[in-house]
């Protein structure tokens, strides 16, 4: 049951949501932006209605996950965390797109709401307070990823909880490299403007 669980988590992260919503709003978000099948490049493709339903799935896939595998959970409540974290890489790696994907960020969001719902509040503050200097949805989303094992950590979690947290973190960095560079240079989109030249 255990394994089919997990199975079923990696399932569910890897329905390319951001795909689906784009091609009925008669966009491949693949070909269009940063190519990315996330909330945000749906966003600008598509459209606010098709970014915002995007996100919500997103969300709820990496929220579904957990909150099954609790149904089933045993004392460790190991279970959770290792179908998050399926379900997570299912996202970023899905087995419908040859193994590619988004960046994690909302699936993400979806795990954790279901894990560890207090923390999150700490982790969108700082994607808050950071987008909202910058301008920028990529430097959020890191500076967030980084403040939920941080926030975890000092709020006293337990190590699995943590170190669940730092993995997916750092996935969400790696997988945002590009953007990191594009910050580097200049050249990352911003919200409410185009890139920033120097």
């Amino acid at each position: 049951m255990q394994v089919a669980l997990v199975v079923f988590a990696y399932l569910l992260g890897s329905i390319p949501f951001g795909l689906i919503i784009g091609r009925l709003a008669g966009k491949d978000v693949r070909r269009t932006g940063s190519g990315n099948i996330g909330a945000t490049n749906v966003l600008r493709a598509a459209g606010k209605t098709a970014g915002i339903v995007t996100l919500l799935l997103d969300v709820a896939k990496g929220y579904a996950a957990v909150t099954l595998a609790e149904q089933f959970s045993g004392p460790s409540h190991a279970l959770p965390l290792i179908c998050g974290a399926a379900a997570l890489l299912g996202h970023c790696f899905s087995v419908f797109l040859r193994f590619r994907g988004g960046k994690g960020v909302a699936t993400g969001l979806g795990v954790f709401l279901g894990i560890a719902p207090f923390y999150v509040i700490f982790a969108l503050g700082a994607f808050l307070v950071v987008v909202t200097l910058t301008r920028l949805v990529s430097a959020g989303s890191i500076a967030g990823s980084i403040t939920m094992p941080i926030a975890l950590w000092i709020g006293g979690a337990s190590s699995a909880h943590i170190g669940v947290a730092a993995a997916i973190a750092a996935l969400i960095i790696a997988k945002h490299h590009a953007n990191i560079a594009r910050i580097v240079s200049g050249q990352e989109n911003r919200i409410g403007r185009g890139p920033r030249h120097p």
